[in-house]
């Protein structure tokens, strides 16, 4: 089925709608976690002392990052062109809920997304888990089959797939694919933006 007949469409942001920015080494160097470790994952099986402070320097890190986002390739034109179709438009991100929508803003995207179809790790279980993608079908009443989940990374493809939508993977630097929970892969949002035509 063509891309161009789904309505509701729900991104994943650092790396897919923005440039990545992301040293997820430094983080994990900066916030005393094992080199191969989830970074949210660690921090939530931590006691509440220990995670308290690594917390706050995740948040001034994200913040800093967030003002200096750019968007990706493609993005302005592929959300406004889904924008002016009618679709319904939302952002699932393992970041925080209103640092996700400062980047939004930052990188001129704000309007077209309503602060509410913003979902952050404190509003869902983060990706892999569909909680998000679950959430937002809901507030949307649609159904999985009409939806489609666009990420960089194998956590959006995953929780694209168990929540039932079609995935769309966006290529990364690293040039890592994850085909088998992957519906259609494009290089940029370029490429997916002149399938939207």
């Amino acid at each position: 089925m063509s891309l161009r007949t789904k309505s509701f469409w729900i991104f994943d942001l650092d790396g897919t709608l923005t440039l990545p920015v992301h040293d997820f080494e430094y983080i994990r160097r900066e916030l005393d976690i094992p080199a191969i470790a989830d970074i949210l994952g660690y921090l939530d099986s931590l006691p509440e002392a220990e995670a308290c402070w690594r917390h706050t320097r995740l948040q001034e890190i994200e913040i800093q990052l967030a003002y200096e986002a750019q968007p990706s390739p493609g993005a302005i034109d592929a959300i406004a062109k889904l924008h002016q179709s009618g679709a319904q438009l939302g952002v699932l991100t393992r970041n925080d809920r209103d640092i996700a929508l400062l980047t939004l803003e930052t990188i001129g995207m704000g309007h077209y997304f309503a602060a509410e179809n913003v979902l952050g790790r404190n509003e869902a279980l983060p990706k892999p888990d569909p909680a998000g993608i679950f959430h937002l079908l809901s507030e949307w009443r649609a159904q999985p089959s009409e939806a489609v989940m666009v990420g960089d990374y194998l956590f959006d493809l995953q929780a694209g797939r168990a929540a039932g939508t079609t995935t769309v993977h966006v290529g990364r630097p690293d040039g890592k694919t994850w085909q088998e929970f992957s519906d259609y892969a494009v290089a940029t949002l370029n490429e997916l933006s002149s399938q939207l035509i």
